[in-house]
């Protein structure tokens, strides 16, 4: 995971640096495996970093995009992509991901719809919250190899023989 981050920081550093935005990583170490599709990640990776720069490049006083990897509570991965930029009303927390609401002149409203159907379609969940300070911060969740497994197979991670009702 944290190399598909690193790849994105290095492919968006020079947009940012056009308009004096820092991208920073704060990347966890010994972070458990996950079975995503890579360029799928990438793409969803590109739209919320790109919303973050856009979110800040007018602003005049540049910014700082920080992206984060960790492992949550429940062993899932969790990433955050948080910017300095305009924020987010909090009325727009969940009408954002909806098809076609944008809140960009030149937007379409489908970044964060077929983002969020990403994550999800991995078994994950994506989020907005406004900053305390300026700004606002996405974040989702991705079920790490255990997780999924047990998920799949709750009782003891094995595939379980299940018969139709009354064949046993």
């Amino acid at each position: 995971m944290n190399e598909v981050i690193q790849e994105m920081i290095v492919l968006l550093r020079s947009e940012a640096s056009r308009y004096s935005i820092s991208i920073r990583g704060e990347l966890a170490n010994d972070l458990p495996n996950i079975m995503v599709d890579r360029v799928q990640l990438q793409q969803v990776f590109m739209n919320l970093m790109l919303n973050g720069i856009e979110a800040m490049k007018d602003m005049g006083t540049g910014g700082e995009l920080t992206i984060k990897s960790q492992q949550d509570d429940n062993r899932q991965l969790l990433i955050s992509v948080g910017d300095t930029g305009v924020g987010l009303e909090p009325e727009q927390a969940e009408q954002i991901f909806n098809a076609f609401f944008t809140t960009k002149p030149q937007g379409t409203g489908m970044g964060l719809a077929i983002s969020r159907s990403i994550i999800e379609s991995h078994g994950g969940r994506l989020w907005a919250t406004s900053n305390s300070g300026p700004g606002a911060t996405f974040q989702f969740t991705l079920p790490s190899e255990v997780t999924a497994r047990q998920a799949a197979y709750p009782s003891d991670c094995t595939p379980q023989k299940h018969h139709p009702a009354g064949l046993t």
